[in-house]
Order: C-alpha cells, then sequence, then structure tokens
C-alpha cells in the first residue's frame, strides 16, 4: 500500500506537471493567434481594396409611393433643394475605436437598440414576434439574467425580422401579418397604442440581404431622422433607400445606393451615408464593401477601410445610435457594442 501510495503520488505530480505546461502552451497559443488576427487587421487595413462609395447620381420616382413625375429642370431644381436639406451631416465613419461584447440572451437572431433621445434599450429575439422587451438603460440589461427585469412590451401586431428602429418614445417595425406589400408600423412605446402605418409596395417574401433571409426591409435612424433600406422586387440586384417621415410615415426620398444585395448580411446609415456590411456563407470577416451617400460629398479615396473583428459568425443586424456613435450588433446571441471613430468629410 506504501508503494502504491507513493506511485500514485508521483503519478499525480506528474500529470499537475503536465497540465501547467499544456496551460502555459495554450495561453502561448491563444496570444499567437491574437497576435496574428492583429496583424491581419493590419495587412487588410493596408492592402484591402476601398469600400465602393457610390454617389447619389440618380434620384428614383415611382408613382406608386406619392412621388410624381417632373421634367428635368424641375427635378434638378427638387435635388438642389433637398441636398440642402440633408447635407447638414457632413461626418463619414474612419474605423472602429473599441468592441464590447455585453452578453449572450435568446436566438441566434435578433436585434437590440437604443432609443437616441433616452436611456432606454429595446431587444427583440428571434426573426419575428409580437414581444419587445424594454430595459431602463444598457447597464440595466447588461446586469440582468436573460431578460429578467424588463418591461414586456405586447404589440397588437407581429414585427418580422431584425429591422425595427426606435426613435424618440415609437417603435417603427414592418408588420409581419399583411399578405401583398410591406407594412410599416408606427407604436407609441409610451401610451401602447398604433399612431400610424403606412403600406409600401414591396414583395412581401422578397429578401433585403442575402445573408439574411429574415430581413424583409430594414429601418435605420440616424442624426437626420429614419430611412428605409428595401427591395422592390426579389429579382432587384441593388439595395434601395427612402428618406422617411416620423411623424406621418411619407417618402420624402428614393435612391438606388447601386449597393449588391448579394453576401450583405446588414446595413446602417450615418449622417446620410449607407454603409452596407459583407460577409460570405461560410461566416468570415465582416466587412464594409459598399457606401452609398445622399449628399454626394464623399470622395472614393476616403471610403472607410472597415473591418470588423471576428467574433462567432455573423450579423443578424448592425443599429448605429448618433447619440453615442455607437453600433448595437447581434452576432450569433451575442449583444455587441461598436464604438465608432468618426471624422469630417473632405468635400465639408
Amino acid at each position: 500500500m506504501l508503494d502504491f501510495k507513493k506511485l500514485t503520488s508521483e503519478a499525480m505530480t506528474g500529470i499537475k506537471n503536465d497540465h501547467s505546461m499544456m496551460f502555459k502552451d495554450l495561453k502561448g497559443a491563444s496570444a499567437r493567434v491574437d497576435l496574428v488576427e492583429t496583424e491581419m487587421d493590419y495587412v487588410e487595413t493596408q492592402n484591402s481594396p476601398r469600400a465602393c462609395a457610390n454617389n447619389a447620381e440618380k434620384v428614383l420616382e415611382q408613382e406608386a409611393w406619392g412621388l410624381q413625375e417632373r421634367d428635368e429642370v424641375e427635378e434638378e431644381e427638387d435635388w438642389e433643394e433637398l441636398q440642402s436639406r440633408v447635407s447638414d451631416c457632413v461626418e463619414i465613419i474612419s474605423g472602429i475605436r473599441s468592441v464590447k461584447i455585453l452578453k449572450r440572451i435568446g436566438s441566434p437572431k435578433g436585434m437590440w437598440t437604443r432609443d437616441p433621445k433616452s436611456s432606454k434599450l429595446y431587444v427583440f429575439n428571434g426573426t419575428s414576434g409580437d414581444t419587445v422587451y424594454e430595459f431602463k438603460s444598457v447597464r440595466d440589461f447588461s446586469t440582468s439574467l436573460g431578460v429578467a427585469g424588463s418591461r414586456m412590451i405586447h404589440l397588437p401586431s407581429k414585427w418580422t425580422g431584425p429591422g425595427s428602429a426606435v426613435y424618440n418614445g415609437y417603435l417603427y417595425y414592418i408588420n409581419q401579418e399583411t399578405d401583398a406589400d410591406v407594412q410599416v408600423v408606427k407604436f407609441d412605446l409610451m401610451s401602447g397604442s398604433v399612431t400610424d402605418t403606412a403600406m409600401f409596395p414591396m414583395e412581401r417574401h422578397a429578401s433585403l440581404y442575402t445573408l439574411n433571409p429574415e430581413t424583409v426591409a430594414d429601418l435605420a435612424v440616424d442624426d437626420e431622422g429614419l430611412w428605409l433600406l428595401f427591395t422592390p422586387t426579389d429579382s432587384e440586384p441593388n439595395i434601395s433607400l427612402a428618406k422617411m417621415d416620423t411623424s406621418t410615415l411619407d417618402i420624402e426620398q428614393i435612391w438606388d445606393t447601386q449597393c449588391p444585395r448579394g453576401n450583405a448580411e446588414a446595413a446602417f446609415v450615418v449622417c446620410g451615408t449607407v454603409y452596407v456590411v459583407y460577409n460570405t456563407r461560410m461566416a468570415s470577416r465582416s466587412r464594409v464593401q459598399c457606401v452609398f451617400d445622399v449628399n454626394d460629398m464623399m470622395l472614393t479615396e476616403e471610403a472607410p477601410l472597415l473591418y470588423f473583428p471576428r467574433r462567432y459568425g455573423a450579423h443578424a443586424s448592425l443599429k448605429y445610435n448618433p447619440e453615442e456613435n455607437q453600433l448595437y450588433g447581434w452576432d450569433d446571441g451575442y449583444q455587441i457594442i461598436y464604438r465608432l471613430t468618426i471624422k469630417t468629410k473632405l468635400l465639408a
């Protein structure tokens, strides 16, 4: 028994030493992987082609959207008037300053966003439903167990896709229950009632982003107000953009961004500039590969070289908050905050 105890003790000591060596090797491997990813970030930033910067050369007009035809002179005058109105914001993204992984709750796909006009946070779990979870702040959300402690908001109709937006106390979402076209609903979060709806002639089952087919249309908020990213038909290769009136849901103007839908996973709007994020079928590094400026103030050489740090999979949604210059991302069930670096456009 004494000999057996001695052999057992020696074996345990050897195992502990091997475990210690293995743990050191794993730490060293992890450090080397982080170094390689950092070097890849630098190489991609230096050598990758810049995002394609498209300018607002053509403004779409569709009678179905309430836009009447004008002659060429009137169209130019109207466009100049519109441009002077939306070009007050002259900032673009220059990079990602920091990344914070807050927590992981819910489904692989979903959406979370913060109202730019308050501290309240809203979580949309999954790709459809009639429930929204409201938290008093990001801190309350980060310290909660799942969605415990949130206020459950039950909507009168189901939302579909991670394309909703919250702005100034109102929720704007895509109604799932309409048989034809697409309906945008404006919901008062305080009173719990629908204040307005608008129908848009888009194919009901068309996918805006091919990597996220659940997104029929995507509502976005920036310094200028409310935007709608959409595709009129499933055969349309590019993403279209519409400026919406937050009060009436009227469409003020429509653009063809020339940004392809193929391999797109999400998009967001900052200062009237659309940033479309692309990936691959086998989830890889998300990247901004197409930029469209409605103000026609971005030079091709200043289009950002923007790669997202590789984390878990692909983004189901990216929502910009203009008050914080932050993106709220949903990546394989993880809630991530990207803090952005902003600079002034060269032509400003």
